[in-house]
């Protein structure tokens, strides 16, 4: 029974020799990525419980079973080493999952004969899988019998006991298939994580027979769970079915970062041996020349022992502590700058540095006699081979964040900062890069990165991409040989060319300045209009998320603010903002736009965009849901609120409502009539102009009607594209099928222009369709007279309109609208008016 100070002695399940985890056969349990616990090589038939408690999880299998003790630890019992293989032949399990059980009451029996030889070995384990609450003492490592005391268990002082909020009311699980492409890798996992630090009780994933609690990143990316399987979540708590239904969600919903930027095919170019040229993966395009700059690592010397275990766990959290201040600067900068990815990434890294499996493995190495150096980077191995040994590329290329933080740890430890000077322009190449790494070399102006290994897929990779690095990743090790003279990095091709001759050098400066020459050339005539050859104006517009986005689209030549999406004023906050501080916020936009006109979309919240202070009804199918103007109906006031903050700004002619998920005539008159009301209050004669978006295909359908009654239209091709293909934008699988240039969304998009030109209104894209310039004469020619694009491609967008024929480009979008697929229409646009 377990004393006042939550302690526990847990016996022995099995009789048979001891081990300790670490002398386990199993790259998993012996890294402790699944807890802390001691293991049995056992000479009986029978697995016996170890304490009094609740039967909280049956390995479908039959090989594993996981109560929980009294004192709130989670016991696994773990018969054998990949014992799941054997799909339960061999094994009875004689309990089920919520029972009551008594210390030495029978849990399962095994032939011992049948699954000896057909398993790795029959050592069994005993792991405590919530050990973020307590610690394992091994009472011996010799040899036991059923019922002989093994591990002592004691709850860690962590301030609040781990049986109060998380063992009150009953637990819960669901099932759901994981939607993250590759599978639970370090960023899904870290969102997992996030979500479940949100509510008091305990969560965990169980899948394979193993479980992994949700407080732990490594725990959860040790149970390999691949992309569409399915897992089972379970929770127990206060809160446990609010808990569960969260966790539900973010497992079934792909980080928007794993569908707009696909990464590119992982495969190793065929080209036979050339002297001169090291072949690699493309995991960023481009082309670079400059001097190629070797970075070499941190290596430690020899350990020589005799330390202050004390004083080494002092400057291990002191390092830690700092390191993790950095990362929280960084994430700052990424959501300042709204970049997604470097967000995800580094929130990920964030929850590593505190993932209970790295800090205990390190502090235990400190225990033993090592210096907080290679004890951080001991953990670290340890892990990394974990992950190597799963069978997961995309898991496999994960280790590279882990090594990202050891070396950023290290040098906190060893006072150092970031130790290389790398000239501008220069080609760095190093056994392989960060993170971080890449972060600090575009900022010293690298023209571009490779690798010795890598993958396509690495956060490295998204990071290159996003900064437009073309890097290359897979060279092998003769990359290392080189060091200093200048080299064509050809990331298109997988070709890094050691010795150009001066022609090729030439030729790839000149494709430089022809590059840079047409950019300057776009960015010099952002500011004048974008007008056709036959002289039909077309606005060009940014979409913007903040004051200093819009101050930004000015200075790039932006025509106006096509779409502010107000969601930023209203998420990662506990309360609304009022009335007042909307319309500060967007005061402050139309103020940065100078003269020019911003178009102000309303609140488009709901489904799976949850605020913590609106609670919303948990949906099936959130996209299909309460979301946008639907809002409305629920929540009058939210909506009322901004109607006037909106109403308030000045000049109120530069001011557009947009009006998101309008599926109805009747839905448009109602806001029409709440504005006039808003505005009799506040005593204005004036109105903003109110539009409607056109991102579900009723409304497409309807826009003949409802031009009738808005000021303007504006496409939102992103759902449009989702609503018409019947495909989830944010499924892994389907996201690269679903193309805006499908035919069945041009006739929707020719039908709601026509729908638009009889009442004489103009309508806008403001979907990634209009920032796409093989894209743009289809547009135009179906129509469309405004483009919101990012601030960055207006030039090129304006500079792409300026090159079309009105008229030809209406005959030949007529023609599209006959093809069969969207590639066929890419196909035709690549013939019908080329790039370049």
């Amino acid at each position: 029974m377990p004393d006042n100070n939550k302690e526990l002695t847990l016996s022995a399940p099995l009789s048979g020799p001891v081990l300790s985890l670490a002398n386990v056969p199993d790259a998993v349990f012996a890294s402790g990525a699944l807890g802390d616990g001691i293991a049995i090589d056992p000479l009986n038939d029978t697995l016996y419980a170890p304490c009094d408690g609740d039967v909280i999880h049956v390995a479908r299998t039959g090989h594993a079973v996981t109560l929980r003790a009294d004192n709130g630890a989670e016991v696994l019992l773990h018969l054998g080493l990949d014992t799941v293989e054997l799909r339960g032949d061999g094994f009875t399990m004689l309990v089920k999952e919520g029972a009551r059980v008594s210390n030495g009451q029978p849990l399962l029996r095994y032939d011992v004969d049948k699954v000896a030889r057909r398993c790795k070995s029959l050592v069994s384990l005993l792991v405590i899988t919530n050990g973020e609450h307590f610690q394992a003492r091994p009472v011996t490592l010799l040899g036991v019998k059923v019922g002989e005391p093994l591990l002592h268990i004691v709850a860690k002082n962590t301030g609040a006991s781990p049986a109060n909020d998380q063992d009150v009311g009953l637990e819960v699980s669901g099932q759901v298939r994981i939607a993250h492409r590759g599978g639970l890798h370090a960023r899904p996992a870290a969102r997992v994580r996030q979500t479940a630090q949100g509510f008091k009780s305990r969560s965990q994933l169980h899948f394979g027979g193993r479980s992994a609690s949700c407080d732990s990143l490594m725990g959860m990316m040790g149970l390999a769970i691949t992309e569409q399987a399915q897992v089972q979540v379970s929770c127990r708590g206060s809160d446990a079915e609010a808990a569960l239904q969260a966790l539900l969600t973010t497992l079934s919903t792909a980080l928007a970062e794993e569908t707009h930027a696909p990464a590119p095919a992982f495969k190793p170019h065929p080209h036979p041996a050339e002297d001169g040229v090291l072949h690699g993966v493309c995991a960023a395009p481009g082309v670079a020349v400059g001097p190629l700059v070797r970075l070499d690592g941190i290596v430690l010397p020899e350990d020589a022992g005799g330390h202050d275990v004390e004083a080494q766990r002092r400057q291990l959290d002191q390092a830690l502590a700092q390191v993790s201040d950095e990362i929280r600067l960084t994430l700052d900068r990424a959501r300042t700058r709204r970049n997604s990815d470097e967000e995800a990434i580094f929130n990920a890294h964030l929850a590593l540095l505190d993932d209970p499996a790295l800090l205990d493995a390190a502090r235990l190495c400190i225990d033993q006699g090592s210096a907080a150096t290679h004890a951080w980077s001991q953990s670290i191995d340890a892990q990394c081979r974990v992950l190597q040994q799963l069978g997961n590329t995309l898991l496999a290329e994960r280790t590279n964040d882990l090594r990202d933080l050891r070396q950023r740890v290290l040098r906190a430890l060893l006072g150092q900062t970031w130790p290389f000077d790398v000239p501008a322009g220069a080609i760095v190449a190093a056994q392989e890069l960060t993170p971080s790494d890449l972060l600090h070399l575009c900022a010293q102006g690298v023209a571009g990165v490779c690798m010795v290994g890598g993958g396509a897929t690495s956060h490295v990779a998204i990071l290159a991409r996003g900064k437009g690095l073309p890097c290359l990743v897979a060279l092998g090790e003769a990359l290392l040989e080189q060091q200093g003279q200048t080299m064509v990095l050809d990331a298109d091709e997988g070709r890094l060319e050691l010795h150009p001759t001066a022609e090729r050098l030439a030729q790839v400066r000149q494709l430089h300045a022809e590059h840079a020459e047409r950019r300057a050339r776009q960015h010099a005539l952002a500011h004048t209009p974008a007008q056709t050859i036959d002289g039909i104006h077309i606005e060009v517009a940014a979409n913007v998320a903040s004051s200093a986005d819009a101050a930004q689209a000015l200075a790039d030549g932006a025509d106006g603010v096509g779409l502010l999406r107000t969601e930023f004023l209203f998420v990662d906050r506990h309360t609304a903002p009022d009335e007042q501080e909307q319309r500060q916020r967007y005061q402050a936009v139309l103020d940065a736009m100078a003269d020019k006109p911003v178009i102000i979309r309303t609140i488009d919240v709901g489904g799976d965009k949850q605020l913590d202070y609106l609670p919303l009804p948990n949906e099936a199918n959130p996209v299909l849901g309460l979301r946008g103007i639907r809002l409305a109906q629920v929540q009058p006031q939210l909506l009322d609120q901004q109607l006037r903050a909106l109403l308030q700004t000045r000049p109120l002619d530069r001011c557009r409502i947009l009006l998101p998920m309008v599926t109805e005539v009747d839905e448009l008159l109602h806001i029409r009539r709440r504005l006039d009301a808003l505005a009799n209050e506040l005593g204005l004669s004036e109105r903003p102009q109110l539009g409607v978006m056109i991102e579900v295909p009723a409304a497409a359908l309807l826009a003949e009607q409802l031009a009738e009654h808005a000021d303007f239209l504006s496409i939102g091709t992103n759902d449009l594209s989702q609503y018409t293909l019947a495909m989830d934008r944010d499924h892994a699988g389907l996201a690269p099928r679903v193309d805006a240039l499908h035919p069945a969304l041009l006739r929707l998009i020719a039908q709601a222009c026509a729908g638009a030109a009889r009442h004489g209104r103009w309508i806008g894209v403001c979907g990634a369709l209009a920032a796409d310039p093989l894209a743009t004469p289809v547009l135009v020619g179906l129509g469309v007279r405004e483009l919101s694009v990012s601030a960055a491609q207006i030039g090129e967008i304006k500079a792409r309109v300026r090159q079309l024929d009105a008229v030809k480009c209406a005959c030949l979008s007529a023609e599209l609208l006959t093809l069969s697929s969207a590639a066929a229409v890419r196909q035709a646009c690549h013939q019908h008016w080329p790039m370049g």
